[in-house]
């Protein structure tokens, strides 16, 4: 395992598990949000997250976390291990409420310099219909790739499925 793709919901676990997974790896860690946001939650251009999505993957060992829909494909097209974090909603919706109230007017470690833990409708938005609206398109492409590449699920009773 040298590039290794955390995917699931905003709350399920995707940091935690790309610390723990790269201590015990030592694996750089990209977190793609401190990529993505600019300060004051600035967002680039699809041109130029994509050229940047491209110069991250071309390293050759990394664990990365983020779901960015745009750049998914190249993504899976260059790890070797995904991993899936299929929490309930319920569970994403109480730790980033959770992490909201934690860390509020700070950046998170996960975070880059001038993005603030927020209230945000918009966003806890996103993760209320994020299993609805996302999770079978992903689980769809991430299982069309596991006779190629290593497949990993947990779901939302904490058992595994391992392709």
């Amino acid at each position: 395992m040298n590039r290794i793709l955390i995917l699931g919901c905003c709350g399920a676990g995707k940091s935690t598990l790309t610390r723990s997974l790269a201590a015990q790896l030592n694996l750089p860690i990209i977190h793609l949000d401190q990529h993505y946001w600019q300060p004051n939650w600035q967002e680039p251009s699809k041109e130029e997250w994509g050229a940047k999505v491209n110069e991250l993957i071309k390293q050759d060992r990394w664990i990365m976390d983020g779901n960015y829909g745009g750049t998914l494909d190249q993504r899976i097209k260059r790890a070797d291990t995904i991993v899936y974090l299929d929490a309930s909603t319920i569970i994403c919706m109480y730790r980033v409420i959770n992490r909201i109230l934690k860390y509020r007017g700070r950046v998170r470690p996960d975070m880059p310099p001038g993005c603030a833990e927020r209230f945000d409708l918009s966003f806890l938005h996103y993760v209320l219909v994020f299993n609805l609206v996302r999770r079978k398109s992903i689980l769809k492409k991430i299982l069309g790739v596991k006779e190629e590449k290593k497949v990993v699920i947990l779901d939302r009773n904490k058992t595994q499925q391992i392709y």
